[in-house]
């Protein structure tokens, strides 16, 4: 709990900042690519993440891979976090200011799963229709799950909408059980 507290605080604030630089989508790119440089390498993860080692050599490292590559407030933003011991929270700093981002610009992210991979006119289709349903730009993040055999399951926040086979074949068969 106060680790998620501590992420919020510190998403918030560079939301802030971008907010006020109107940088909202670069800082979140940036954080983006931060967080997927950390954490894409096993050993660089637990290095930034390790506890004992000192922040002085923490810096030394994203020196040499963000030094130049980042706008300056979000490279500051991560050497604030290493001196002040909260890199572990990285990827929760990340999770919250896209939530902020994402409010800030009328954005909503849906999860979708599906049978098979989607072409590029269905995925424009859903993208479209979920948009208008609501009210808001939508970015689709899309899973193949083969177990729904057909159809499409979305989540957007905590609303589910389920249209796939599978769900169907379970209400037709409930209702054949109840005649």
């Amino acid at each position: 709990m106060l680790t998620t507290q501590l992420a919020q605080k510190y998403a918030r604030a560079i939301y802030e900042v971008a907010l006020e630089e109107k940088q909202l989508t670069e800082f979140g790119e940036q954080l983006v690519e931060v967080t997927n440089t950390v954490y894409s390498q096993a050993d660089l993860t637990n290095f930034i993440n390790h506890p004992r080692i000192k922040p002085e050599a923490k810096k030394e490292v994203i020196a040499k891979l963000f030094q130049g590559k980042l706008a300056k407030v979000v490279y500051n933003f991560l050497l604030l976090l290493v001196d002040k011991r909260r890199e572990s929270l990285l990827k929760q700093i990340l999770g919250e200011y896209t939530a902020l981002a994402n409010a800030a610009q009328n954005i909503v992210e849906a999860e979708v799963t599906v049978a098979c991979a989607l072409n590029v006119e269905q995925e424009a289709q859903l993208v479209k229709k979920l948009s208008v349903t609501t009210g808001k730009t939508v970015v689709i993040k899309t899973k193949i799950d083969k177990s729904i055999l057909g159809g499409v399951v979305v989540k957007i926040g905590d609303k589910l909408i389920d249209g796939s086979v599978t769900r169907r074949m379970q209400v037709l068969k409930a209702q054949l059980l109840t005649n």
